[in-house]
C-alpha cells in the first residue's frame, strides 16, 4: 500500500495515499476505539459538516480573508461531501475525546484534499489549500461541531418525524376500522365500563399525534447556533460581521431557519436544547411502549388470556411449545424505548458535565441523539408495518366479555343508585349469576324494555344520562 507522510506539531505520520482524510484524522483512529461506530455510519452529520465548511468559505470569500480562488474549490469540495460522495473517509468514532475536534478535522482534512484534486494538486499539498487554514477559517471546532450537529438533528428528525406521523395515521386508520366493535374498558387491570375498540385505537392515535408538534418545538431550539463564536463565544480570529453572514449563507445552503444564537459565549457551553430534545423523545418512548404493554395484554391468549386483538403473527413462538406465537415485534419496541430511556439519561449527564466556556462532552450527546432517533425511527416503521397494519379484532369475545362483565352495572347508577347496584355487583361475583339476571329476571328492577334502552351499542360507547 503506497502512503504519503503529513505532519502536524506532535510529528509525521503515515497516511494511506487513497485516504482523503490527513494526520490528525489518523491520530484519532489510533487512539478512540470505543463504539465501533464511525462517523460516516450518520450521513446526515457528514452532510452537515459539508453544509458548515461550504458557508463558511462563502463567507469568508465575501469578507475578503480567503482568496475566492481557493474558496470556491472548498466549496465546490463541500458540495461533493453534502452530495455523499465522500461518505467513506469519515472514519472517526461517533465517541472520542476533544469535545468534536476529530470529527472537525475530518472533515477539514477531506474537503483540504478534495479541493487540492480540484485544483490540481496531491493529496497533502497543504500549502493550496490547508485543512486549519483555509477549510477552518474564521472556525473552531467549538463552533463548527455544533453547529452541523444541530443541521443534522434537524434533518434528522424531520424524517423521524414523519415516520412517526405514518405510525400515527395506521392507529388512527384501525380506530376506524374498529369503530363497531364493543369491548369493555378497564382501570388498573380491572373490569371499567363498555367502550369501542375503535375508540381504544384512535386514543393512541391521539397520544402520538401530541408528540409531532413536540418535535416541532424541540426544532425551534435546536435551530439556534453558535457559527462565529469560535472557540469560547468572542469571535476570536473571525472578522467582523462574520457570524451573521454565515449563519445566512447556512440559512441558503441548507434551506433551514437557523438562527444566530444572541449571546454566543452561552450558546458555545449550554447544552439545554440538547436536554429537551432527549426528553421528548424519552417522552414518546415512554408513550409507544406503554401502548405495546397494552397490544401485547389485548392479544394475550388465544384462549386464556384477553385475545380481544390478534396481531400478525411473525415466527414461531418457542424451541419446545409447538404453535406458540409470541407477540414479537411490540417487544423488541419496548425493548428500544428503554435504550432511549437510558440514553436520555447520558444526555442529562453529559450536558450537566460542561464545565466553563464548553461543553466536551458533545460527542457522546450526539451518539446518544442520533442513536436514540435511528432507533425510535426504526421502531416505529416497524410497529407499523410489521404490526399495527395487520391488526384484527375479535368482536365477538369482546362482546360477550361486555355483556358477562360485572362493570356494566356502572350504568344503573342514574337509576338504581350507587348502594343497590354495589349490592347486584357483590351477588354477581359471589354467584357468578349476570347482571341482566339479577337485575331483570330475578329482582325485576328494570323491564327488558328499559334494560335495552340503557344497554344500546350508541349508549355503551357515547352513555347519555338515562334515568
Amino acid at each position: 500500500m503506497s502512503t504519503r507522510i503529513e505532519s502536524d506539531f506532535l510529528g509525521k505520520k503515515e497516511i494511506p495515499n487513497d485516504a482523503y482524510y490527513g494526520v490528525q484524522t489518523e491520530r484519532a483512529l489510533e487512539n478512540f476505539h470505543i463504539t465501533g461506530i464511525p462517523l460516516k455510519a450518520e450521513p446526515f452529520f457528514v452532510q452537515a459538516l459539508g453544509f458548515v465548511k461550504k458557508a463558511a468559505a462563502m463567507a469568508n470569500r465575501d469578507l475578503g480573508v480567503l482568496d475566492p480562488a481557493i474558496a470556491e474549490k472548498i466549496i465546490a469540495a463541500s458540495d461533493k461531501v453534502i452530495n455523499g460522495d465522500y461518505d467513506s473517509q469519515f472514519l472517526s468514532d461517533m465517541i472520542q475525546g476533544g469535545a468534536g475536534t476529530s470529527v472537525n478535522m475530518n472533515a477539514n482534512e477531506v474537503i483540504a484534499n478534495v479541493a487540492l484534486e480540484l485544483m490540481g494538486k496531491e493529496k497533502g499539498e497543504y500549502e493550496f489549500c490547508h485543512p486549519n487554514d483555509h477549510v477552518n477559517c474564521s472556525q473552531s471546532t467549538n463552533d463548527a461541531y455544533p453547529t452541523a450537529f444541530r443541521i443534522a438533528l434537524i434533518n434528522k428528525l424531520s424524517r423521524y418525524k414523519q415516520t412517526l406521523a405514518a405510525l400515527t395515521e395506521s392507529f388512527a386508520a384501525k380506530g376506524k376500522e374498529f369503530k363497531d366493535v364493543l369491548k369493555m374498558g378497564r382501570t388498573q387491570l380491572q373490569d371499567a365500563v363498555p367502550m369501542s375498540l375503535g375508540d381504544e385505537f384512535r386514543a393512541f392515535a391521539t397520544n402520538l399525534h401530541e408528540e409531532q408538534a413536540r418535535i416541532e418545538d424541540s426544532k425551534k431550539l435546536i435551530a439556534e447556533i453558535n457559527m462565529g463564536a469560535t472557540a469560547i463565544g468572542t469571535s476570536v480570529n473571525a472578522p467582523e460581521g462574520y457570524a451573521q453572514l454565515v449563519t445566512k449563507h447556512l440559512r441558503d445552503v441548507t434551506g433551514l431557519e437557523l438562527v444566530l444564537a444572541s449571546d454566543l459565549i452561552e450558546a458555545t457551553y449550554d447544552a439545554g436544547a440538547y436536554v429537551q430534545l432527549s426528553g421528548v423523545l424519552k417522552r414518546t418512548a415512554v408513550k409507544i411502549s406503554k401502548i405495546c404493554n397494552d397490544l401485547r395484554l389485548l392479544s394475550s391468549g388465544p384462549r386464556c388470556g384477553l385475545n380481544e386483538i390478534n396481531l400478525p403473527p411473525m415466527q414461531p413462538g418457542s424451541s419446545i411449545m409447538p404453535g406458540k406465537v409470541n407477540p414479537v415485534i411490540p417487544e423488541v419496541v419496548n425493548q428500544t424505548a428503554f435504550y432511549v430511556i437510558g440514553a436520555d439519561l447520558t444526555v442529562t449527564l453529559a450536558a450537566e458535565a460542561g464545565q466553563l466556556q464548553l461543553n466536551v462532552m458533545e460527542p457522546v450527546l450526539s451518539f446518544a441523539l442520533f442513536s436514540s432517533i435511528t432507533y425510535m425511527e426504526n421502531a416505529c416503521k416497524t410497529l407499523k408495518e410489521k404490526c399495527v397494519d395487520g391488526i384484527t379484532a375479535n368482536p365477538e369475545v369482546t362482546k360477550k366479555m361486555v355483556m358477562n362483565s360485572i362493570g356494566i352495572v356502572t350504568q344503573l347508577n342514574p337509576i338504581l343508585g350507587y348502594k343497590q347496584c354495589a349490592g347486584i355487583a357483590r351477588e354477581a361475583l359471589e354467584t357468578g349469576k349476570s347482571v341482566h339476571d339479577i337485575v331483570v329476571i330475578e329482582k325485576q328492577l328494570l323491564t327488558q324494555e328499559k334494560w335495552d334502552e340503557v344497554f344500546t351499542f350508541e349508549n355503551m360507547i357515547s352513555p347519555k344520562f338515562i334515568k
